[in-house]
């Protein structure tokens, strides 16, 4: 009898790992089904571990279940090779997502100027101005004043070779100056659906090859970069305001054009300003990445 039991034992042993594996193998197959339906491509795992304590996919539960799934297909060091990033590689890429800023002890005082002169001066005026004028109203001296910059958006289209955008210019003008009333009425956009295509020398500096370098914060003007800074002064001659003569109306109708526009965004630079821990950091962060979009459009 002790030599029967014995030998029932074996068998047990032996039939009970030759059963649990088929099991096994379809936990494996179900979980690697749940993790493609639920994760996201491992491509995505580095971002993923910098969310730690959120819900949702990227949690460090599911990276664990990730990396134990890849433990039991012997594939854990493959997986390691996606997390490990080397640190001189993320150094370089943060520096590519920002603009140099050697100048920043004295932009910061450019940049206390500036906001003070906003809130103490433009945004007052523009208030008080938008309590007058009426919203539509502003609309239609915006849309003339975008009417007579055609020429600045139309030698710089050229200048990047964009010949349908500069022959969309051309109809703009055409059309908003004629049937629109002397550009008060974007009848190109609104009737035809021809946009207007929005470039400018700095832009065509930086299609041509050329690099923010460093940022610079300008009093009055505001946030720029050496770049912008030279196409600033080729759009001012391409500007035909800027051949109104005396000079004191000419200023008197770019202050007039500044304070409209800031009266239909009022309240854009607040947000910014309370949502960040920085307003100085954050204001040259937006402003470089909008700079840039601008010109890999």
């Amino acid at each position: 009898m002790r030599d029967l039991l014995f030998i029932l034992a074996l068998l047990v042993m032996i039939a009970v790992p030759a059963f649990a594996e088929t099991p096994s193998s379809l936990q494996h197959v179900k979980l690697e089904t749940d993790l493609q339906t639920v994760s996201p491509p491992l491509d995505y795992l580095p971002e993923m571990k910098t969310m730690e304590g959120l819900s949702g996919p990227g949690t460090m539960t599911e990276r664990n279940e990730i990396l134990l799934f890849a433990q039991d297909l012997d594939d854990e060091e493959a997986l390691n090779e996606e997390f490990e990033e080397d640190p001189e590689d993320l150094e370089e890429d943060e520096m590519d997502k920002n603009i140099p800023d050697p100048l920043e002890s004295i932009n910061r005082v450019v940049f206390k100027f500036n906001d003070k002169l906003y809130f103490w001066v433009l945004k007052p005026v523009a208030k008080g101005y938008s309590t007058i004028v009426p919203k539509e109203l502003r609309v239609l001296v915006r849309n003339f004043f975008n009417n007579v910059a055609t020429p600045i958006r139309l030698v710089n289209n050229l200048l990047q070779f964009k010949i349908k955008s500069a022959s969309n210019e051309l109809v703009r003008f055409g059309i908003n100056s004629t049937v629109g009333m002397l550009g008060l009425y974007d009848i190109a956009k609104s009737e035809m659906g021809i946009k207007m295509q929005d470039e400018d020398f700095g832009q065509t500096l930086g299609v041509w090859g050329a690099g923010p370098v460093i940022y610079i914060n300008w009093p009055v003007v505001g946030p720029s970069n050496l770049r912008d800074s030279f196409g600033f002064v080729g759009d001012y001659f391409l500007d035909p305001v800027t051949y109104v003569n005396p000079m004191l109306d000419r200023y008197a109708i770019k202050f007039s054009d500044t304070v409209n526009r800031t009266s239909l965004r009022i309240g854009d630079y607040e947000e910014i300003k309370k949502d960040a821990i920085d307003p100085y950091a954050a204001i040259r962060d937006i402003y470089f990445q909008y700079r840039e979009s601008k010109i890999d459009r």
